[in-house]
């Protein structure tokens, strides 16, 4: 799944093509998952923001259309098939399959029947959301308003916004039982954060991820080491492992793991073998030596 960094460098991506343009047409899927993204029609967009994993673009008449990505979503601008081209719905919807085998396209078209739902733009641009499992999420609400997106509606303080400290990081922490790194998944303790770089941070910070309390200092090397991993993921374009491509293709991040996905392979720290272990139905990777609990 896209996590914060995949999301910021697509919405830094289309921020360019995308504020200042109105919606002049457009559809989207009738499942209810992806049906309003259709009410954005005769909008326009002020504003591409991003909150966690979600986009977030703030329309003139004071509502916002936001997309989640999901599994396998992805925005991209379509090719060759013009709007009237595009069937209103797939007689039959595809059956869920490997997303590798969709993504590797460089170009989509509107009768592509992964496309979930499209909006064309006043300079004839269509975007649209290409999503081949089905788990992304599109809504149209007021702004401000997400009570039909309750994750958003809780979602915690952004990890890259200067307003957040390592002392409210550490209370936020003290205030729940979970385990660190479930918490840190939850998106209620910080925003954006997933399984990549929730591995990894917890492995610069040398802190075990089933460690169900942790000390102020150890919550400061936390915090310190997730804006590192993210803001050089961002910087390197995300991470590709299967599914997550921007508009400019696959990210690198993925060749700089020092953790994730490395169970087996040796610590790039000590060279004791990396672990692997299911908590809380959420793979985990660490170092038994460098991440004692």
């Amino acid at each position: 799944m896209p996590e914060l960094p995949e999301v910021e460098v697509v919405r830094r991506q289309l921020a360019g093509p995308l504020v200042g343009r109105q919606i002049v047409e457009a559809w989207a899927h009738p499942s209810r998952k992806f049906a309003s993204g259709a009410d954005a029609i005769g909008s326009e967009i002020e504003v591409l923001r991003r909150r966690g994993k979600y986009l977030i673009a703030e329309l003139d008449c004071g509502r916002e259309l936001v997309i989640h990505l999901g599994m396998t979503g992805r925005l991209c601008f379509a090719t060759t098939a013009s709007v009237r081209d595009a069937p209103p719905t797939p007689a039959v919807q595809p059956r869920d399959g490997p997303a590798t085998e969709v993504m590797d396209a460089a170009e989509v078209t509107l009768a592509d029947p992964y496309v979930r739902a499209w909006w064309r733009l006043d300079n004839g641009d269509v975007l649209c959301l290409h999503d081949v499992r089905r788990f992304g999420r599109i809504a149209v609400c007021d702004r401000g308003n997400y009570s039909e997106l309750p994750t958003l509606a809780a979602m915690g303080p952004e990890p890259l916004e200067g307003d957040l400290d390592a002392g409210a990081f550490w209370r936020a922490s003290r205030r729940s039982s979970q385990r660190i790194k479930t918490q840190l998944l939850n998106q209620r303790l910080i925003a954006g954060v997933g399984n990549i770089y929730a591995d990894e941070a917890l492995f610069l910070a040398g802190i075990n991820p089933s460690a169900r309390s942790i000390s102020k200092p150890r919550a400061e090397r936390l915090l310190a080491a997730l804006r590192d991993v993210l803001v050089a993921s961002i910087e390197r374009g995300g991470s590709t492992l299967r599914d997550y491509y921007s508009l400019e293709g696959a990210g690198d991040n993925q060749k700089y793991f020092v953790c994730y996905g490395r169970a087996g392979e040796p610590c790039v720290r000590c060279g004791t073998e990396l672990r692997r272990r299911v908590l809380d139905q959420r793979s985990s990777t660490w170092c038994p030596t460098c991440q004692q609990r």
